[in-house]
């Protein structure tokens, strides 16, 4: 199943900003069998976005955090047995050094409350020239989902919490999310 099937199925929530994760993550070039990450589940959609893409995704939130059903998507759509949902926190990752080829954060980095600590462990559960994928709300992306709920928290900027660590960035704007792509040394 192609992606624009899959919006068809899942409608407008997930298609809105669909095809810009899918060129994302397309811009990666990551290899079929890489070791993915997605922290924050949310409504599924990044893990949904890599598995129709080929990949087996390990996702998760803090244990208690369901605030969307992710796996009625993935089903409709033919996904679910690529998609390992697991309890974690981002503050304290209990993966191994070093055990992902590539992490994705979408819409997650400004709802965790320690972001230097989980940016961080980030890095720690990297692979040494693997990539780190933070996607975060524009300006244009904050009054839209305000629009639904006032109350969301703004956004923030991955660069704030970076200092220090040795990565490469590469920015791709977006209208509603723009891409912070690190490549770990």
């Amino acid at each position: 199943m192609d992606l624009n099937e899959v919006k068809e199925i899942l409608g407008s929530d997930f298609s809105k900003n669909a095809d810009f994760i899918q060129n994302v993550v397309q811009s990666l070039d990551l290899d079929k069998d890489a070791k993915i990450l997605d922290v924050g589940t949310g409504r599924g959609v990044m893990a949904i976005i890599l598995a129709v893409q080929g990949f087996q995704v390990i996702t998760g939130e803090p244990e208690g955090h369901h605030w969307a059903d992710w796996q009625s998507s993935a089903e409709k759509v033919g996904v679910r047995d690529m998609i390992d949902f697991q309890y974690f926190n981002a503050e304290d990752l209990k993966f191994d050094d070093k055990e992902f080829d590539a992490i994705f954060v979408f819409g997650s980095l400004h709802h965790i409350q320690n972001k230097k600590a989980a940016m961080k462990q980030f890095i720690r559960v990297l692979k040494d020239s693997g990539s780190l994928i933070i996607l975060e709300l524009t300006k244009e992306g904050i009054d839209s989902l305000r629009e639904r709920f006032p109350s969301h928290p703004d956004a923030v900027n991955p660069e704030d919490y970076i200092k220090g660590l040795d990565l490469d960035e590469k920015v791709i704007e977006g209208r509603m999310f723009n891409a912070y792509c690190y490549r770990k040394f």
